[in-house]
């Protein structure tokens, strides 16, 4: 066998999001978000852990980025606090929030690592939900106007932007499973949500453009591409059905598709549409196809489908793999889908450039008495997926870069500190890094710019 070699130029980076590293939540004018008030909301989150330190990185940064650059990282994937910036969403900007940005990006830029900045990663200013939240069109003009203050203050130094992370999450699973703040399980909310983050998005494009003459800009969604159990007919539909809930309702608007028919009309046969899609107001969806430069694919796992279990509540529609590896996130370990995904964004929809923005696994693996970390199950499921990336590229795909999830442990939301994503090794109790062997070999991958055979 040989070594899988990546197109010259290709970018390897590493991942994180504000709320789930920064600690700080009511430091310098920060005021808080839907996260703090629902971590804070007793048995919303595991054994009531919530952000309000995390990794402490709002201090500790510059340690970090030495870190980072110690590993040979070449681009950073972070996202801004928007209770940070423009506190309880409002205008007035918050100058000591932005000018850690300020330095976070100088920093990244003085070790060579290039910023790659994320507007929204489900940091809603807490006094925005209180007026109603995403589900309010109003929310769509707030976020366009954090997305104007970033990109006027740091325009200048960053050239890639994304707006969004993970829409499917900020609206379907904050506000129709409810597992993710504000909790919400309420369908027709969750949908309306949807369109107005796809909106805000549209309409913070031109804003970043001409704040940022040199940007380019994109948006993150989160793929779990689906499977049918079968090839049974409903099988086959119950998996169609899941793609239209996950992936199409949110690719098929960016990419100048409408939503889909077919999702249409299974909404408003469920009565999760009750008057329609009234809330699309002319010109919506032309604004929402704004020209991208690269799509981001944060992609972890994959659904299997059986169309004998009931698709109401959809999280109960998958099945498991028996044969399967998983992780301690139960999810199941399947690079092909990676690689399908990368597939699908170059022949169906064309995107112009593809980051692989998100990829990574979650395992518990400990520090021993030498001070190592020996996590060999990621390093292989690392390995299995950018190998499907590599397969992707020789196909044609246009893919340019892969950022690892993540690159320290972190606060993984509602289920608190108990999953550890990270190549480096957080001690929560004195916030001690140690490099795992994941990082080590991840800075073996990027000075090589390829996979050995044998990993």
């Amino acid at each position: 066998m040989v070594d899988l070699q990546f197109p010259d130029g290709f970018i390897w980076g590493v991942a994180t999001s504000a709320y789930q590293i920064e600690g700080s939540w009511n430091e310098d004018g920060r005021s808080p978000s839907i996260w703090d008030t629902f971590a804070h909301t007793p048995g919303k989150t595991r054994n009531g852990e919530s952000g309000d330190i995390a990794c402490d990185h709002y201090h500790r940064w510059p340690e970090d980025l030495d870190l980072m650059a110690s590993l040979g990282i070449q681009a950073y994937r972070f996202s801004v606090s928007w209770p940070r910036i423009l506190p309880n969403g409002g205008k007035q900007i918050n100058e000591k929030g932005l000018d850690h940005y300020d330095r976070l990006v100088d920093g990244l830029l003085a070790r060579g690592i290039r910023p790659f900045l994320t507007l929204y990663h489900w940091e809603l200013p807490q006094t925005l939900q209180d007026q109603g939240g995403w589900p309010e069109r109003d929310t769509v003009q707030h976020f366009v106007d954090l997305a104007d203050v970033v990109s006027r203050r740091l325009g200048d130094r960053v050239h890639d932007w994304i707006t969004h992370n993970e829409p499917w999450c900020t609206s379907m699973l904050s506000h129709q499973v409810g597992l993710h703040a504000p909790g919400w399980q309420d369908w027709p909310a969750a949908l309306q949500a949807a369109h107005h983050v796809l909106l805000s998005h549209g309409l913070a494009v031109p804003v970043i453009r001409a704040n940022a003459p040199e940007a380019e800009v994109g948006i993150a969604p989160n793929y779990e591409p689906a499977y049918p159990h079968t090839n049974s007919p409903e099988d086959v539909q119950a998996a169609r059905i899941w793609d239209g809930y996950y992936i199409r309702w949110f690719n098929d608007p960016i990419f100048g598709r409408h939503y889909p028919a077919d999702m249409v009309a299974y909404y408003t046969q469920k009565g999760y549409l009750p008057h329609g899609l009234d809330y699309v107001q002319d010109g919506d969806m032309e604004t929402i196809a704004a020209p991208i430069d690269f799509v981001g694919v944060n992609n972890y796992t994959r659904q299997i489908m059986s169309g004998k279990v009931l698709l109401d509540e959809f999280q109960t529609a998958a099945i498991s793999n028996p044969s399967a590896e998983y992780t301690e996130m139960n999810w199941e370990v399947y690079p092909d889908g990676l690689y399908d995904l990368l597939n699908r964004l170059h022949f169906h929809y064309g995107a112009p450039k593809i980051y692989v923005t998100e990829n990574g696994c979650s395992y518990g693996d400990g520090v021993d008495g030498n001070g190592r970390v020996h996590d060999n199950r990621r390093i292989n499921y690392l390995h299995q997926y950018m190998a499907g990336v590599n397969r992707a590229i020789r196909n044609g795909a246009p893919v340019a870069g892969y950022f690892v999830w993540s690159f320290m442990d972190n606060y993984e939301w509602s289920l608190g500190y108990s999953q550890r994503f990270g190549i480096i090794y957080v001690d929560y109790q004195t916030q001690k890094r140690y490099p795992k062997d994941s990082a080590l070999w991840y800075r073996d991958v990027i000075t090589s710019n390829s996979l050995k055979s044998e990993s």
